[in-house]
């Protein structure tokens, strides 16, 4: 049986707690986007790129979640209801190892790109290694450019990955069906560990509502229930672009071994322009990052 070179799944986007009062990112509440010129709520950068693990895993393998890579940008937001269609492309250089990823919506706009890969990503020995020491409650600030310490670390986060939290993000927040993130033997899905880098966010400063633009994930080992994970993080560019405010910062995730989990690195929007600010500069569309 000769092996595929395109793999395709679909979605219908969603969000879990769309519109809930207590929701920790407003951006993913109708209300809220509606403030800043979106047409409805945002669905969270990892929950999309969360969909596309049942693809990736078709294309590379279970090996993919403890000696795999993933980059990938959002190009427009996704909505509650999009329908969109998730595409793997084996690269035409005949490196078995690299898949590209689209995310195409209805509307045949490409809303996500990225690349996956086994082994170590060429970007890996450029993310730099916050320290994990110091596991305490932060005095969290608001997050300004002003007071962005270039080459600060921040307060570590730690957090055990149980069975009921396992279940929350395989069947709450990604409706997955793979059983390899459910059960006593579950695997944490790799939305999760995306995600860290959000939380860590919050975690330390007082951010009224983000945008996450981009991502390089390198899995090292994969996340078993009852593993209790310690992550920090490291600012290294915080500038604006589009009267947006962004944050450009890297994250390391170990066990209670001190094995390194995985390392991230981590574009995200900490102050979402107004449409006074973007229309200043003749930016007429939220949607263009």
């Amino acid at each position: 049986m000769s092996t595929p070179t395109r793999i395709q799944n679909s979605v219908e986007a969603y969000l879990a707690n769309d519109d809930s009062p207590d929701i920790s990112n407003p951006i993913h509440s109708t209300e809220f986007a509606a403030q800043f010129g979106f047409p409805g709520a945002l669905v969270g950068g990892v929950t999309v790129w969360g969909w596309a693990t049942d693809t990736i895993l078709e294309a590379l393998g279970e090996h993919w979640l403890e000696n795999g890579w993933a980059e990938f940008s959002f190009r427009q937001p996704t909505f509650p209801g999009d329908l969109l269609l998730i595409e793997a492309t084996l690269q035409e250089d005949g490196n078995n190892n690299i898949w590209d990823v689209t995310f195409t919506n209805q509307q045949n706009v490409t809303c996500v790109t990225g690349k996956v890969g086994i082994g170590q990503a060429d970007w890996y020995t450029d993310l730099e290694r916050p320290s994990l020491d110091n596991v305490v409650e932060p005095v969290k600030i608001p997050l300004i450019l002003e007071n962005a310490a270039i080459g600060g670390d921040w307060t570590p986060m730690r957090v055990n990955f149980d069975t009921d939290l396992a279940d929350d993000i395989a069947s709450v927040k990604q409706h997955s069906e793979n059983s390899i993130f459910y059960g006593p033997d579950a695997l944490a899905h790799p939305a999760w560990t995306a995600g860290w880098a959000e939380q860590l966010l919050r975690h330390n400063f007082l951010v009224p509502s983000s945008m996450h633009t981009r991502s390089q994930v390198q899995h090292l080992r994969k996340i078993n229930v009852d593993t209790t994970i310690t992550g920090g993080a490291r600012l290294i560019k915080a500038y604006e672009q589009k009267a947006h405010h962004f944050a450009n910062f890297d994250v390391l995730l170990q066990d209670e071994s001190m094995n390194d989990i995985a390392q991230l690195r981590h574009w995200t929007i900490f102050k979402i322009a107004t449409t006074e600010e973007r229309e200043k500069l003749g930016i007429p569309s939220p949607a263009s990052l």
